[in-house]
């Protein structure tokens, strides 16, 4: 099973408060990406880099990383102290991708030990690019960037505004046969509106979401988490579809064909997920 297929519930914590580390790994999610980018002022990214290594290197495959974008100077020693560290995390969220090329500077800098990338899609650029960004070697999952890329629109930072752009990227996601993981809900204190989001994010074929708070996590795994109903429907129509000897077949009303029996087996194996 890939690492990216454990990020349906991400909770960020910043760099530059190593003392947050252990809380957010005691938050339930399913990885805790450290953040050396947007919360780390600049004086204090080098501190930051080096708290995040060090907790990376513990040896806990939970604790993923966040760097700054390649086209700054600080992601670039991002990139630069990876290449030195002894341990790499098993998954690097790369922000503010604006094409393929972009991936590649990792790539040539890393090589062989090049973790899984996921890069973050918040610009109109990066949107018009998502489909080569997606197909891109190495590229495991992308995460839809909304912040900036409301910003670039001029929109609110919610889901109707989005919507469209929401649609684009989750489509180029599909397309690479990734995972798609949407923007953290910023809004504290309204369980209501996380779980309302998140279930559309689900829908429109999300399959994770980040959060800021390790209250908003059970929440998202709720949603994200199959149901009893949908864990048994998924095992009978694979046994049928298997029955079947893999041809297509009726199954409670309906043609049974291998794209609905791929939905089946990502429900079970989201249960799989939430049960390790």
């Amino acid at each position: 099973m890939s690492v990216a297929d454990s990020l349906s519930a991400m909770l960020f914590v910043p760099g530059n408060k190593p003392d947050r580390f252990v809380k957010a790994l005691a938050s339930g999610a399913d990885r805790v990406c450290i953040d050396l980018e947007d919360s780390v002022p600049q004086a204090e990214k080098a501190n930051a880099r080096a708290a995040a290594l060090a907790a990376i290197g513990q040896g806990d495959k939970r604790p993923i990383l966040r760097i700054n974008a390649v086209r700054t100077r600080a992601g670039l020693e991002d990139l630069l102290a990876l290449d030195d560290a002894p341990t790499l995390p098993d998954l690097l969220l790369v922000p503010m991708v604006q094409s393929a090329a972009e991936i590649a500077i990792i790539t040539s800098v890393l090589g062989a030990r090049t973790p899984a990338l996921v890069p973050l899609i918040e610009t109109v650029s990066g949107l018009r690019a998502a489909h080569d960004i997606a197909a891109a070697p190495a590229v495991a999952a992308m995460m839809f960037g909304g912040g900036d890329l409301a910003a670039e629109l001029g929109v609110e930072l919610a889901w109707e505004p989005l919507r469209t752009a929401r649609g684009t990227f989750v489509m180029a996601c599909a397309g690479a046969g990734i995972a798609a993981i949407d923007v953290p809900f910023i809004t504290l204190n309204d369980p209501d509106g996380l779980a309302t989001e998140t279930r559309a994010a689900k829908a429109l074929g999300f399959t994770g979401k980040a959060a800021i708070h390790p209250e908003q996590i059970s929440t998202i795994r709720a949603v994200f988490q199959p149901t009893a109903d949908e864990i048994v429907e998924a095992e009978e129509a694979l046994q049928a579809f298997s029955a079947a000897g893999g041809a297509a077949v009726q199954f409670k009303g309906r043609m049974l064909e291998l794209p609905i029996v791929r939905r089946y087996q990502r429900i079970l194996a989201m249960r799989s997920i939430n049960n390790a």
